[in-house]
């Protein structure tokens, strides 16, 4: 496995101009072997460079899951979302070791730079997914300008480069990941290491709400 792999780090940047046919608009599933699935909503309209937002699924999720929640409100914005699958029931971060899922969303990040003209990139998920989001994004600040993160459970970048904005939502009812030793925590956290941060606190429980989509992406890519 990669060294920087191993350490959290992406090696692909996608640019404004790739070399390849443009990707049809709508869900395509990347090809990538070795069971890795990963999908990409591209939104509708002339081939243009356009924001690319890579969402994690919480812990036994999936990537049609991870559309569902954010590809509507991402595509009308005209920003694409890759949704990877976790090797296992969670991210290999949670699971004790970073590297195999750096490697799958390199080698589709990879894919992505060939065909679709990208100006600008944000990671994101929910749960255990948020989690990774934020240890990712804080490890690739110079690929990722932003990570927004819904109920986060916890932060561990395994590096540090740049300081990428931050945005957190969670909810005050939260029973799974508990909202004072969690998101408040890992807002604290950024904020003492120097990242732009956004707390939005919600009444609720341990969901991904439509309104907090729309809030995150108009506070990334500004309003709709």
């Amino acid at each position: 496995m990669p060294e920087d792999h191993a350490h959290g780090r992406l090696g692909v940047r996608p640019v404004p101009d790739p070399p390849g046919a443009p990707w049809p608009a709508g869900v395509s599933a990347l090809d990538l072997g070795g069971g890795a699935e990963v999908l990409l909503a591209v939104p509708p309209g002339e081939p243009a460079p356009r924001p690319l937002l890579v969402f994690f699924h919480g812990a036994g999720g999936e990537p049609r899951q991870s559309l569902a929640a954010v590809a509507g409100a991402a595509t009308a914005r005209g920003t694409a979302v890759l949704a990877p699958r976790s090797g296992s029931s969670t991210w290999d971060l949670i699971a004790g070791r970073v590297g195999r899922d750096v490697a799958v969303l390199d080698a589709a990040l990879a894919q992505v730079a060939e065909r679709l003209p990208v100006s600008r990139c944000a990671v994101a998920g929910f749960s255990d997914g948020a989690s990774y989001a934020l240890s990712l994004g804080a490890a690739n600040g110079d690929l990722f300008e932003a990570a927004l993160a819904f109920s986060p459970g916890f932060a561990a970048p395994p590096v540090r480069v740049g300081r990428p904005r931050v945005w957190i939502t969670h909810g005050t009812g939260d029973r799974v990941l508990p909202v004072d030793r969690c998101g408040r925590r890992v807002a604290a956290a950024f904020t003492a290491a120097g990242h732009d941060v956004t707390y939005d606190e919600f009444d609720g429980g341990h969901v991904v709400r439509p309104e907090g989509v729309v809030a995150a992406l108009d506070w990334w890519l500004g309003p709709a």
